[in-house]
């Protein structure tokens, strides 16, 4: 079975004040999980992931709430996100601080890992729980993405700011408590979904933070990256695939192909990131590749943009390049696959 990692203390400490305020015996809980009550004083403090998924799965069992996850989301504060809330806080767009979400979420914990696609107009962040308990994975899923609403309507000081569309794999709680998603979040809820994720309008991301501070930012972002370096175990390597792949995407965002760009955002030497890649049998081509084919598949089938324009965003220096490599993977050029898809 794969380990669940760690979680940080901070997370843990949401949990606990969301039980607290509902009346829950916070000290008969923590006994029961085997928790020393005192570790929530703690600002840098984790314990592994299996002790966390019983914590919350007692939790569940006490509260006996099945939209647990939904109202402890609105517990959610910076320091919730450990060093990760206080660098987003230091953002200046709301687009700059969910970038950040990726290569940091590790600091909060190994619960699970974040991807990013585009559509025209829009942004889907979709989180892939890794805790396998059945009564808790679907009570985490709904805390990252209430908190994820709430903290970001926090940062960008506007309460009416909500996603487009919410996709759960959960089963529906039932009409009555589907309702509490909606009054919360203010869109459609999709239950039985085939993913977790969540979408808003791309120009909700340019929404200006309340307090931009670069420099600071600049500081907690080598604070964290310390962190991480502490965290570099063998049974963590399996988060880098989709770590380097996310950092690609943001770069390619930008036209950006650079391998030693991306090894520095991890808090790595770019020989470093070699190594690591080829212990877990891939490469950083192979990843650059199947991210390109994946964003020029998403830009073809669902924007407007001329195939010339594709090439570039996606760092290729010569069309023809573009044609070739899309061709050796589907079998057509982009622009037969765009009219095959029409």
């Amino acid at each position: 079975m794969k380990s669940l990692g760690t979680a940080s203390v901070a997370a843990l400490r949401q949990y606990a004040r969301a039980a607290e305020s509902a009346g829950t015996d916070i000290s008969a809980l923590f006994k029961q999980a085997d928790l020393d009550p005192a570790i929530l004083d703690s600002d840098d403090g984790r314990i592994n992931g299996e002790q966390f998924q019983h914590f919350l799965r007692l939790l569940c069992e006490f509260t006996n709430n099945p939209i647990l996850g939904l109202e402890t989301g609105d517990f959610v504060q910076p320091g919730s996100y450990s060093v990760l809330g206080y660098i987003t806080m230091s953002c200046a767009t709301l687009g700059e601080a969910v970038a950040r979400i990726a290569p940091f979420e590790k600091l909060v914990g190994d619960m699970g890992t974040t991807g990013l696609s585009m559509s025209q107009g829009s942004i889907t962040l979709t989180w892939n729980c890794n805790y396998n308990d059945p009564v808790v994975r679907p009570q985490v899923v709904d805390n990252i993405f209430a908190s994820w609403v709430n903290y970001a309507r926090w940062l960008a000081d506007d309460t009416a700011a909500s996603p487009t569309r919410v996709r759960l794999k959960r089963e529906p709680p039932g009409t009555e408590l589907e309702q509490a998603y909606h009054n919360r979040w203010n869109c459609p809820v999709h239950f039985g979904a085939d993913k977790d994720s969540i979408t808003l309008k791309q120009e909700l991301l340019n929404t200006r933070l309340r307090q931009p501070d670069p420099m600071l930012r600049k500081t907690l972002e080598a604070h964290a990256l310390s962190q991480l370096a502490s965290l570099d175990t063998l049974d963590t390597d399996t988060d880098l695939t989709s770590q380097v792949k996310h950092s690609i995407q943001q770069q390619l965002m930008h036209g950006i192909t650079r391998q030693d760009m991306v090894a520095e955002a991890l808090g790595i030497t770019s020989r470093t990131l070699q190594r690591k890649l080829s212990q877990e049998g891939v490469s950083y081509q192979k990843l650059l590749d199947e991210v390109r084919q994946k964003m020029a598949e998403d830009y073809l089938l669902s924007s407007d943009l001329n195939i010339p324009d594709i090439a570039v965003r996606l760092g290729y220096s010569e069309t023809t390049s573009f044609h070739r490599k899309f061709k050796a993977v589907t079998g057509k050029t982009p622009g037969e696959f765009r009219a095959s898809t029409t």
